[in-house]
């Protein structure tokens, strides 16, 4: 069965340490806002705008191409390779204000359940061992546990009833449907907007 192509993917970091050494990594999570689905969960010691466009690049192969992209302030996220890759794409890109994490609140709600049950919980030996860990993790996120928002059901779950319940994708691989934020302009209504002044 095809999964539904992702209408809104939330990317967001977190970190984590490694052994008796302090020694930190972070992950690069991408996040489906609505199957709720952990599409990935990469730790590494760090990310470059490239590996980020090579990650995201990897999601949307599998998944299809999101509507929206939304992140974080990340010196990776916001470097020239990934806004290069978000317009190649033509993928809408939204940065979150900055100190405003509840504008992506979905995967803050996830960084925290990920930080709660895996970074504060386990000491990771090596980054193979962290990979492992986290991949079972985000398996059992995925399969195993019910969310309240999706009717109970697991994210794995609610993605394959979206592809039942409408009988097809939820958007063609190639191109995902865009959402508006808010609805169009009224007609006679000025759309151009006033200029901001800094100060």
């Amino acid at each position: 069965m095809v999964r539904p192509a992702v209408k809104r993917a939330a990317v967001a970091h977190l970190q984590a340490r490694m052994g008796l050494s302090e020694r930190r990594f972070r992950f690069l999570n991408v996040v489906d806002d609505v199957t709720r689905e952990c599409l990935a969960a990469i730790p590494d010691t760090s990310f470059s705008g490239r590996r980020v466009a090579r990650e995201l690049a990897r999601v949307i192969e599998r998944r299809g191409k999101p509507g929206m992209i939304v992140s974080d302030n990340g010196i990776e996220l916001t470097s020239n390779a990934t806004l290069t890759f978000a317009a190649e794409r033509n993928i809408e890109w939204h940065y979150i204000a900055p100190g405003k994490p509840m504008q992506n609140g979905f995967v803050e709600s996830f960084n925290g359940r990920m930080r709660d049950e895996l970074s504060n919980e386990r000491m990771f030996r090596s980054m193979a061992h962290a990979r492992t860990v986290i991949r079972s993790w985000a398996t059992d996120y995925n399969e195993e546990r019910p969310h309240s928002a999706l009717g109970y059901q697991t994210p794995k779950a609610f993605a394959e009833d979206l592809v039942t319940a409408t009988d097809s994708r939820a958007a063609p691989l190639e191109s995902s449907t865009h959402l508006s934020v808010a609805p169009p302009a009224q007609v006679g209504v000025s759309t151009q907007r006033a200029p901001v002044l800094d100060g």
